[in-house]
């Protein structure tokens, strides 16, 4: 399982972890926090220093009832960022948190090295035909509808059965665009309910018969902390409980908002 980022390969048989920089000011977890310049490089630097491979930056909130904003705005905010940090962090490996094929090439032009798309190419039909031109790596995740209306959209016979079946599809048309290297997201919380989110994690290994690398973001998330009835800013020992969970199951990349807790895990489960 190895990936060309920028002519970087990335041995992903060794479990990796992309640290989660956001742009936005309405992120479930740290919105606002990173929002200039000088917060940003600091941040990087911080998840680059505890073992980061990727980190994926992203300025649409894509939290649910998310506040949907234009790819001008968008653009406003990511570009500067990702131009900064490539020249800060020369060997830095950027994915860009985009489902618009514009802001995807632009970033890429800019020195992004991956991108990451919760829609895999349903919210632009440019999309998969954006990546296989640009011929870099393409992370797909599973939703149904949009930010804006995903919460409703979360009826399912069997929810992990559904999801390999969409990516079953969706892979399909990458490949006919050329894509080469793809991994899978199935998107823990997005059109999933708390039991949906935890039943797919139960059955997480399933996603293996796809034969591609799979991402596993589920950092701090809902899904964690209504369970352990508490907030996102209480949930790290249960975002690190998950990820042992995930890692056990065949993930290959913890996407996550603490670096230095995911790389213990990683650390330990190659130990173990």
């Amino acid at each position: 399982m190895i990936i060309n980022c920028r002519t970087q390969l990335i041995d992903l048989s060794t479990p990796k972890v992309m640290g989660i920089l956001n742009l936005t000011p309405d992120s479930f977890y740290d919105g606002g926090a990173y929002q200039d310049i000088d917060g940003a490089i600091a941040q990087t630097a911080k998840m680059l220093d505890e073992g980061a491979t990727f980190i994926d930056v992203g300025a649409y909130s894509s939290r649910p009832s998310a506040v949907h904003i234009s790819s001008d705005e968008e653009e406003r905010r990511i570009l500067p960022v990702i131009n900064k940090l490539v020249h800060t962090f020369p060997e830095i490996i950027l994915s860009i948190d985009t489902f618009r094929a514009s802001i995807a090439k632009k970033a890429i032009k800019n020195g992004a090295a991956i991108v990451n798309d919760i829609s895999a190419g349903l919210l632009d039909d440019q999309m998969l035909a954006t990546v296989g031109e640009l011929q870099v790596p393409y992370i797909m995740m599973h939703m149904r509808g949009t930010p804006q209306t995903m919460k409703s959209l979360t009826d399912y016979q069997d929810v992990a059965k559904e999801v390999i079946h969409y990516f079953s599809e969706r892979v399909a048309f990458s490949r006919k665009h050329n894509i080469k290297d793809l991994i899978i997201d199935p998107g823990f919380g997005f059109s999933k309910t708390t039991a949906q989110s935890l039943e797919l994690l139960k059955n997480l290994e399933l996603m293996q018969m796809i034969e591609l690398p799979l991402l596993a973001g589920i950092s701090r998330k809902s899904m964690i902390y209504k369970t352990l009835d508490t907030t996102p800013e209480n949930a790290l020992n249960g975002t690190t409980a998950l990820h042992m969970i995930a890692l056990s199951k065949g993930a290959k990349i913890l996407r996550v908002h603490d670096v230095k807790e995911a790389m213990e895990c990683v650390k330990l489960f190659k130990t173990l």
